[in-house]
């Protein structure tokens, strides 16, 4: 269903059973899988020079809300989810199951796997790299430029199952491994190895996520998360965290 005031380029290729909201625009290079649905007053596909000439690919079953901007050049996997009011620029290569809060940005180049949620108002810079299963928690900002303001850009890099927590700052070229954890309000300026704790300004390592107990009594361990959080993940990657879990445990 294709409200009557939005405007849909013929060129486009849209899928089935999508539902395209009031005010949309919808440009030439874009492609949007079945059963998807594109909020009010979104533009998708803007071509630029940085596009070059590639389109914007959006997967089945995805659901871009209200006043989202993407421009053309970037290709997202299935089940996509946006917040409100969010911006996405040209380059971005995603996986499955990307979530992307309220009013935050991604500014292109960037390479992000699958099953990652970035909360409301996080900021990843130009040229980043973003694991599978990472959580990045709101007011987060990954940086990319050493010497600002210049033409050098370093993205970080982010592991899988990597937690970063609100209002951290993660500055150009940083590595941060699997299976960490960046604490609220980190400036993480050096490289963090796979299972290790980061926090202050300036971050410093503070031991393995493995030293961090649930705050529910039980006396477990909270990492990794994916022994005991499971909210919105299929039931056969959760098996096979079981599985990995029971074979290489961290701790």
């Amino acid at each position: 269903m294709i409200h009557p005031t939005a405007i849909v380029s013929p060129a486009a290729k849209i899928g089935k059973s999508i539902k395209i909201g009031a005010f949309s625009i919808i440009h030439d290079k874009v492609e949007i899988g079945d059963e998807s649905e594109i909020g009010s007053h979104c533009e998708i596909g803007i071509a630029t020079p940085l596009s070059d000439g590639s389109p914007l690919i959006i997967g089945a079953h995805s659901t871009i809300r209200s006043h989202s901007i993407f421009y053309a050049g970037s290709i997202f996997g299935d089940r996509l989810v946006t917040g409100h009011r969010v911006t996405v620029r040209e380059g971005t290569h995603a996986g499955l199951n990307l979530q992307i809060g309220t009013l935050s940005d991604i500014q292109g180049d960037c390479t992000i796997g699958d099953y990652v949620r970035l909360h409301s108002n996080v900021h990843i810079g130009k040229k980043s790299v973003v694991g599978n299963f990472v959580w990045i928690f709101p007011y987060v900002v990954l940086t990319n430029d050493p010497t600002p303001p210049s033409s050098t850009l370093l993205g970080c890099e982010i592991g899988d199952y990597t937690a970063v927590a609100t209002m951290s700052v993660v500055l150009p070229g940083v590595k941060i491994g699997q299976h960490c954890l960046i604490g609220a309000h980190a400036c993480v300026g050096k490289n963090v190895a796979d299972g290790m704790i980061a926090a202050g300004i300036p971050a410093k390592t503070l031991g393995p996520t493995s030293n961090i107990q649930l705050r529910d009594g039980s006396g477990l361990s909270a990492y990794p998360w994916t022994t005991h959080f499971h909210r919105g993940y299929p039931e056969e990657i959760i098996k096979q965290w079981k599985k990995e879990n029971d074979d290489n445990p961290l701790s």
